[in-house]
């Protein structure tokens, strides 16, 4: 029995199959187990495995708690996590690591995490902190039996390995970039799930626009699902109210994230107004999707691949040195402009037709 039969009898596709024998992600659990069920009713051992007993010796663990509003179930398909764990495989492939995949729900952490710790069988996590609160990491760090370094966020007063964004610095290159193309009316897309990140993108945002002696008014500040690409209704309808109450539409808007600003873009076009004649977005992340979308987008760009590559590397040498003291490295920003943003135009905005 061949791989393209497992398929053909679960359903599924051949390269479904080698996700799921893989254990990389990509497929849903259901989908998986599924595939591993039919796999073992019809007796077929996957090659891989057979070839390479000695793979499992040197690995480290991707753990994820997922659900949380930012970070989904399928978040191996989101945008900026899908290119972080690219760069991931490949330096631990670089390294001679395999790279094994875990995640729980977040809201099951205090009853899986006890079996989580027990079910870790690598050396090494490197744990996804994005949504993570400072109790959350504080719990597993104590549970865990591997070495651990959280990507994504930092705690200060944890004595763990983080590998975090300067998101205070993206902030500030993006408040900087919309006054020096001379904004004064600026609005704020913020999302609606709240994690660290954000807040100190907001930072940087604010304090570059307080050099300036510029601030955003509570009016301007809107707030958004932060995983949505496209066409947001809940946007269309605060845009509306904002029109109605006789405001005019800011010159530019900075967005927490790319998911916000692409469907900011996606929103405000389909409502007649034109980036960035009308009006200019500016998010931050610089996922591939930056690319697509048009106008292409003016974003911050966030180094993941030097974030992954440093985060397997203090993951094998924390494994390999066990140092007692713990390092905390914030990785700076770039700042990436491309046709979504410009000098605002000297046209009224209240020009456009009401919504």
């Amino acid at each position: 029995m061949k791989m393209e039969d497992i398929a053909a009898l679960a359903g599924v596709s051949k390269s479904a199959v080698s996700l799921a024998f893989s254990g990389k992600p990509g497929i849903g659990q259901e989908t998986r187990e599924r595939i591993l069920q039919v796999a073992k009713e019809n007796g077929y051992l996957p090659k891989t495995r057979a070839a390479q007993p000695e793979a499992s010796s040197k690995s480290l663990t991707f753990l994820v708690l997922a659900n949380s509003g930012i970070v989904l179930e399928q978040y191996y398909q989101q945008p900026f996590f899908r290119e972080l764990i690219h760069y991931i495989e490949v330096r631990c492939r670089a390294k001679g690591y395999s790279l094994l995949f875990t995640s729980i729900d977040v809201n099951a952490f205090s009853s899986d995490s006890h079996a989580l710790a027990e079910d870790i069988r690598s050396e090494g996590v490197i744990l996804l902190g994005t949504n993570l609160d400072r109790g959350q990491i504080a719990s597993l760090a104590d549970r865990l039996p591997a070495q651990l370094v959280v990507l994504d966020t930092c705690f200060e007063t944890l004595p763990v390995h983080f590998i975090a964004i300067n998101n205070v610095m993206g902030g500030y290159q993006a408040g900087e970039h919309l006054c020096q193309l001379g904004h004064e009316h600026i609005g704020y897309l913020a999302s609606n799930v709240r994690i660290s990140n954000f807040d100190d993108r907001r930072k940087g945002f604010l304090s570059a626009l307080e050099e300036r002696g510029l601030s955003i008014d509570e009016n301007d500040i809107f707030s958004v699902a932060p995983t949505i690409t496209s066409f947001q209704e809940e946007l269309k309808n605060q845009l509306a109210a904002y029109q109605a109450a006789g405001r005019l539409l800011p010159t530019a808007f900075f967005c927490e994230c790319d998911y916000i600003a692409i469907s900011a873009i996606k929103t405000l076009t389909d409502l007649g107004f034109r980036v960035p004649e009308d009006t200019s977005v500016v998010g931050f992340d610089n996922i591939s999707e930056a690319r697509i979308v048009s106008p292409e987008l003016t974003t911050v760009h966030v180094e993941k691949e030097r974030m992954a590559h440093l985060a397997v590397d203090l993951a094998i040498e924390a494994i390999e040195q066990d140092h007692a003291v713990k390092t905390k490295i914030a990785v700076d920003t770039q700042f990436i402009v491309r046709h979504s943003s410009s000098a605002p135009s000297t046209a009224a905005v209240l020009s456009k037709p009401t919504m």
